[in-house]
């Protein structure tokens, strides 16, 4: 199940960046399950990992492997992200496997080590099949290609409860010269990103010095992946990685940086939705909008508290216009001193809340009409200050329990 209808776009090339995709039998046979991305010597990469204290064994390594290769390598020239298995709560072996399949790539495509990052994404607790993994590396190598059929079989490489391959992309004007942004992503359950989301990888042609890369990131993953939740669960192995080849054009002027960043956020935005759109079992697509709260964090903390209510996420699921659960929630988020006389609340265009309780205009024909689509959104205004936040969230149905409840039969 998913919200809404969904084609993968056609992924322009990206100039010196190659996929490749094999199937090696990690978890299901014949699926693509093993991903490898090759990327120019001299690219630029800028990545954020998940906050969990648990954090999987390729997460560890890549970490490492980014702090490496400035002094040690020619820099970052391999991706390899393999589904199935999270290779998350296996300690020592865990990190020996990791290290493994970044030495095994390195030695077919003749770099260093270092120059290799692992990602992982699957079952949590559970060694990796290494036999099979590292058999099905030499054919992912071989079929590295720049085409958007490259970019549709990474798309769906990478998935594991995904029911649709997610990807996104923008094309710009530079100064005179066309720039190219194209981003997948994988994530449908245990998302509450607490950096970015499951797998999330976005490339670019454009010239970016490292250190603007890290901010643009940064800046895009709050706005985006940092702003959606499924389940409220952070993964242990969360990452998104931006890449830029460094074979374009330079984004350095304040316009450049500008209409580049605005279009970098639009891909994440369409990614994180994505994900929130086909999260396990959903059937709606909720947006929850914070108005004058007295910062940003304060907004989000409503939001977030609202958006993870099972109370308010199965009335949701039950098209239930069941107001009170909203009002529960707000009341309840991690905010000092609320003044509810001052707080409204709308469901789409229904007003439910006003004065410290329901509103005088509301009926219950109205709230059912509103809480019976697709696309719902709520927004709250808190009448505190001038800042604002807005999350992207589902609601919660019986097929999101029966999901994980066989999730590794």
């Amino acid at each position: 199940m998913a919200v809404g209808v969904s084609e993968f776009p056609i992924m322009p090339e990206i100039a010196a960046l190659r996929l490749g995709t094999a199937r090696a039998g990690i978890k299901t046979p014949e699926r693509r399950d093993l991903v490898v991305v090759e990327v120019p010597e001299g690219a630029s990469l800028a990545g954020v990992f998940t906050l969990n204290a648990f954090c999987a064994a390729p997460v560890t390594i890549a970490k490492q492997h980014l702090a490496e290769q400035g002094s040690t390598t020619g820099g970052t020239r391999y991706l390899v992200v393999n589904t199935g298995n999270a290779n998350a709560g296996t300690g020592q072996q865990g990190i020996e496997d990791a290290r493994l399949t970044c030495e095994e790539l390195a030695r077919l495509a003749g770099v260093e080590t270092s120059s290799v990052l692992p990602f992982s994404t699957g079952v949590i607790g559970e060694p990796l099949p290494m036999s099979r993994l590292l058999a099905g590396l030499p054919a992912a190598y071989a079929s590295l290609s720049q085409s958007a059929q490259a970019w549709l079989a990474a798309g769906e490489g990478i998935l594991t409860t995904d029911t649709r391959a997610k990807g996104a992309t923008r094309t710009l004007n530079v100064g005179g010269s066309t720039v190219t942004i194209n981003g997948i992503a994988k994530g449908s359950g245990m998302i509450k990103p607490n950096m970015a989301t499951m797998l999330g990888f976005v490339a670019t042609d454009a010239s970016i010095s490292p250190e603007v890369l890290e901010s643009l990131l940064r800046d895009s993953v709050a706005t985006s992946f940092n702003s959606i939740t499924v389940d409220g669960d952070t993964s242990t192995n969360d990452a998104c990685m931006l890449i830029s080849t460094n074979q374009g054009v330079r984004i350095e002027s304040e316009d450049a940086l500008a209409h580049f960043g605005a279009a970098l956020e639009e891909v994440m935005i369409e990614l994180a939705q994505e994900i929130v759109r086909d999260g396990e079992g959903a059937s709606k697509f909720v947006t929850l909008e914070v108005e004058q709260a007295a910062c940003r964090q304060e907004a989000l903390d409503v939001a977030f508290t609202v958006a993870h209510s099972p109370l308010v996420k199965t009335a949701l699921a039950a098209s239930d216009a069941n107001w009170g659960r909203i009002l529960a929630a707000v009341g309840r988020a991690p905010v000092d001193n609320f003044d509810v006389a001052a707080i409204t609340i709308d469901i789409g265009d229904v007003r439910i809340v006003e004065h410290g309780g329901r509103a005088e205009s509301y009926t219950e024909a109205a709230g059912s009409a509103v809480m019976a689509e697709e696309n719902i959104t709520i927004r709250i205004v808190l009448g505190r200050g001038a800042d604002s936040a807005r999350v992207w969230t589902t609601d919660l149905t019986q097929q999101y329990v029966a999901i994980n409840a066989d999730y590794r039969s």
